[in-house]
């Protein structure tokens, strides 16, 4: 029944009976003891040590018979001796510690119940991939559409999508075309066109066509789910700095043990003192050096650290990321919807203006493509009235065309004009310049004339700029990943001062780009969409913007709430100064108690200097104290 009890259960329940004896170890002496004081103590403690201490003991007797010693060792050695000596003296009429060992084991939950939120936080990001994935599909069989679950589906199935359909698998489309919102995986914003050839991926959403295609990737092979499994794999790993203190207390354990007997035997063979008084030496000695100190290094280092770091817009999810952070060398960048805005705007019309976006808001008011948004978003903005439209016709890859005014009006790229014999020559100088700074080109024309060029980008974001030169100047090598072709990927690194740019990268390939890059140095991987889950858990640091898809935010181990890319560099920083916190605690932890030892076990008790176990109690109560401050401190930091 113990065993079954939650970390969080057995806090609660250690923490009820240990607030009184909390008040008898400060408060009693004066506000008076509460009714009897030490039997009081007795029945308080008992309840802690079986419920609250339970786990440490098993896991105590666990290490035993494995013949190594662990943190709970630590632990159920101090709470037992301070514990068992208690009852002791309690039947001998002699000082009792019961509270040493209750409020050790009230310390020692209270970090591992932050540790348990912590991985639930975690463990949502699964459950948000989990929920992406449709739960029925439409397959043509034997002759006639059925409806089946996505578990019946099988390799080859010819799956009907309508619009507005989530897609149920991946696939390549053999009959129909449509544009698919692919965001949710990708983190691109912009709809792309499908046709048949295609590829779709599982869990994207189709927009307005309807199409067949063939199920080429089925359970745990399409994309959604490996990204759930990267993502897992990085998620069940153990933060290193969470097994410090257990390397530590391997060796500081049978140290200690080893010690305290020797205390023992040395006091009550050799130097003849009484029973009584080399017990308390020995017992001294192990409690100064209870971990108590040591269990609160890391939890109040982290609590401090990570309530510092949210009213920064900081959320810092483990203590995996703080050691990662201080060896991080080299920032990767995803670029839509992180160095971007995400939303792409019409940002130059060359020609007659109004005439042009007129006339390409009039079509693309017709069309399915993915900048129709930005043009038409451009025309309304000037409150520009769309005439009507006669035979519309799209040119699939080249364009769009359609009968205005009577005109014959057509829009489309540089290649579908020249195919069409329209002379583009008194713009080239303008084209060519738009293109070198890697913007999406659409021209308008009316009657075989070019009338205008509109231009449509995907601007960086205003703090973007700013926040890559601070990183550089910190010495951090920065690159940009994206899906964008080259030109593009270039221009945007230009404008926010990234030299190093990896372009035309497949959503699968980020991760492999991260693995790429780990070869050289640690690396964090900054992003927003669901495709950048796997780089994310790949990276020795993920970093997920808030404005994000969930995922993102569920997978990376620091979210930007404030969407601000400077804040990269704080959520760096603030994770090094709350691991370089953790470190200086555990120091002090040990190095307080390890310093007080020699006081304990009696070495200087000819000059007087004697730390019986209500002192070497006092002594770990400060220790720990110590600690607190220390991690206090921190929030007193300048990132």
């Amino acid at each position: 029944m113990l065993a079954s009890l939650t970390v969080k259960t057995r806090f609660i329940v250690s923490l009820i009976f240990s607030l009184p004896l909390l008040y008898m170890m400060i408060l009693a002496r004066y506000f008076g003891e509460l009714p009897g004081s030490d039997y009081t103590s007795f029945l308080l403690s008992t309840p802690v040590l079986i419920i609250g201490g339970y786990s440490f003991y098993r896991g105590a007797w666990a290490a035993f018979k494995k013949r190594f010693a662990s943190m709970d060792t630590l632990i159920a050695v101090g709470t037992f001796t301070a514990y068992t000596y208690s009852v002791y003296a309690l039947l001998r009429h002699l000082p009792v510690y019961f509270e040493i060992s209750a409020l050790l084991i009230v310390f020692i939950l209270l970090g591992q119940v932050f540790e348990e939120l912590s991985k639930q936080r975690a463990s949502k990001a699964i459950e948000k991939l989990a929920q992406l994935q449709a739960k029925e599909a439409t397959v043509f069989r034997d002759g006639k559409e059925q409806r089946i679950a996505i578990e019946d589906l099988l390799l080859n199935d010819v799956i009907i999508v309508k619009p507005g359909d989530k897609i149920p698998t991946d696939g390549v489309i053999i009959d129909g075309s449509s544009t698919v919102d692919e965001s949710m995986v990708t983190g691109e914003s912009l709809p792309v066109a499908k046709t048949v050839g295609a590829t779709v991926i599982g869990a994207t959403i189709n927009k307005t066509g309807s199409f067949s295609f063939k199920a080429t990737n089925i359970g745990s092979e399409t994309m959604l789910a490996q990204i759930i499994e990267l993502v897992k794999r990085a998620q069940n790993s153990r933060a290193p700095i969470q097994r410090l203190a257990d390397s530590i207390s391997s060796y500081f354990v049978p140290a200690v043990l080893m010690l305290a007997i020797i205390v023992f035997v040395a006091w009550y063979s050799l130097l003849g003192v009484g029973l009584v008084q080399a017990m308390l030496y020995a017992v001294s000695v192990i409690v100064i050096a209870c971990p108590c100190a040591l269990g609160l290094a890391v939890p109040t280092a982290l609590m401090v650290g990570t309530g510092y770091g949210a009213k920064l817009g900081v959320l810092i999810k483990s203590g995996e990321v703080l050691e990662a952070a201080r060896k991080v060398t080299i920032v990767l960048f995803d670029k839509t919807g992180t160095i971007t805005e995400g939303k792409p705007k019409v940002t130059d019309i060359v020609g007659d203006k109004t005439r042009s976006l007129q006339l390409a808001a009039a079509l693309e008011a017709r069309s399915e493509h993915p900048l129709a948004s930005a043009i038409l978003a451009a025309a309304a903005a000037k409150k520009i009235k769309l005439p009507k439209v006669s035979g519309f016709t799209a040119i699939e890859g080249r364009g769009i065309t359609g009968s205005i005014d009577g005109q014959a009006v057509l829009l489309g790229s540089l290649r579908y004009f020249t195919e069409q014999g329209i002379d583009t020559q008194p713009m080239a100088k303008r084209i060519a310049n738009l293109q070198a700074a890697g913007k999406t080109i659409i021209m308008v024309g009316a009657n075989k004339q070019l009338i205008g060029v509109i231009a449509v980008q995907d601007s960086p974001k205003a703090t973007s700029a700013a926040a890559i030169k601070t990183l550089n100047k910190l010495g951090y090598t920065t690159v940009m990943i994206t899906g964008d072709n080259t030109e593009t990927a270039r221009a945007i690194a230009k404008q926010v001062g990234i030299t190093e740019v990896r372009a035309e990268v497949l959503p699968a390939g980020k991760a492999d780009l991260v693995m790429e890059y780990q070869q050289r140095g640690s690396v964090a991987f900054v992003g927003d969409g669901i495709n950048d889950a796997p780089a994310l858990a790949q990276a020795d640091v993920g970093i997920a913007m808030g404005s994000g898809t969930d995922v993102a935010i569920e997978a990376g181990d620091i979210v930007l709430v404030r969407n601000n890319l400077n804040d990269v560099a704080t959520a760096l920083r603030l994770s090094k100064k709350t691991f370089t916190r953790i470190q200086l605690n555990l120091f002090w932890a040990l190095a307080y108690n390890v310093a007080g030892i020699p006081i304990a076990a009696g070495v200087f008790s000819s000059l007087g200097l004697v730390l019986n176990p209500a002192l070497a109690g006092l002594a770990m109560a400060f220790s720990s104290v110590s600690v607190v401050t220390s991690s206090l401190l921190l929030a007193r930091a300048k990132v």
